[in-house]
């Protein structure tokens, strides 16, 4: 439930971030690399602020609500858009969840997979995600301007 930041040069640990309640299923840099993006069977996002200037409890930034982990257990994803704006992560729910990283809110609630959504990419340079799930199959698909 904790992600913690290593010094490789120093073999020391430079930052540890707290928050989450259950296990944490995958991580993600922000595109401008100050921020670290992680998903958690709490069934949760959570941003932490990973520049080297900000210290103990104020890494955390903030949290995103609506994903689910269920029994499977499953390691899902998250990821950023490529301007840094949005956020998305793997879902229990069978829906591919995205959201503004600034005011958090839903913007988009993509139904249709029949399985567990384990991995949400979104296009490096296009307005299009792509997501795979435990149903076998990946869906493209664009989003709206």
């Amino acid at each position: 439930n904790c992600i913690t930041s290593w010094d490789v040069r120093r073999k020391e640990k430079i930052m540890k971030m707290t928050g989450h309640k259950d296990t944490i299923t995958s991580i993600s840099l922000s595109p401008n690399g100050t921020h670290l993006l992680s998903n958690s069977m709490d069934g949760t996002l959570q941003t932490w602020d990973v520049r080297p200037f900000v210290t103990g409890n104020q890494r955390h930034d903030k949290t995103f609500v609506g994903g689910t982990h269920n029994a499977e257990k499953g390691l899902l994803n998250c990821s950023w858009s490529s301007d840094g704006s949005m956020v998305t992560g793997g879902s229990a729910d069978r829906v591919v969840h995205i959201w503004d990283v600034l005011s958090t809110e839903e913007l988009y609630y993509l139904p249709g997979h029949a399985g567990c959504v384990n991995s949400v990419i979104f296009h490096p340079k296009e307005n299009v995600i792509a997501s795979g799930s435990s149903d076998k199959s990946i869906y493209v698909g664009e989003l709206a301007q």
